[in-house]
């Protein structure tokens, strides 16, 4: 049964690809900062799939975390850096700093602070996928979403630099899904988003 570490569980793609990879069979963990979406999810998948409430945006708590799965679970197999924050709709120079720093550390450091705790265990294996979730608007850009773009084109950046890091049986991939219907997107598009394909569809 393959491991599968994921951030961001409690709903989206996160919650979409924990269901998703339980029903094929994975053993999946995962984190979010939402006990109580976070306990619906473990009801509903069950054991041996275990959840935990940890802020990727805080290494010390990656840590922590890491430590305590590492130490119950083998090394995953696949870990899926899905957390990600979106700022309201505003150009750059309406977006104050507080919320600029939040969301390029929860964008950015978030990814690296689960690679540093998870990927030397896979290293230790030589196997493993890292697969750092990018976006369209990390290849291109559009107004009013600047710091989101800024920091998934660091994410791009970042996992092409990894990837060149990785020993050979290993690779990291920057996965940009498309369009898809979540929260994050209705947030930009408004009622737009319901044209594009549910999270639970993209899943599959």
């Amino acid at each position: 049964m393959p491991t599968v570490v994921i951030t961001a569980v409690s709903r989206g793609l996160g919650r979409a690809m924990s269901m998703g990879f339980a029903e094929a069979g994975c053993t999946v963990i995962g984190c979010s900062r939402s006990a109580a979406e976070l306990a619906e999810l473990q009801t509903a998948v069950g054991k041996p799939h275990r959840f935990d409430v940890v802020d990727v945006a805080v290494d010390t708590d990656v840590a922590d975390w890491s430590q305590e799965i590492l130490s119950l679970y083998p090394a995953p197999d696949i870990l899926v850096n899905n957390a990600a924050v979106i700022n309201a709709n505003a150009s750059l120079w309406e977006i104050s700093a507080e919320q600029f720093d939040r969301l390029t550390t929860v964008n950015i450091n978030g990814t690296a602070n689960a690679i540093r705790h998870f990927v030397p265990a896979m290293i230790d294996q030589r196997s493993g996928v890292i697969v750092n979730f990018s976006s369209g608007w990390g290849r291109s850009v559009s107004a009013q979403v600047a710091p989101y773009c800024a920091s998934k084109w660091a994410v791009e950046g970042l996992t092409q630099a990894l990837a060149e890091e990785l020993p050979a049986g290993m690779a990291a991939v920057p996965l940009n899904p498309g369009v898809i219907n979540t929260r994050m997107l209705q947030s930009c598009f408004g009622s737009g988003a319901e044209i594009y394909a549910s999270a639970s569809e993209w899943a599959k």
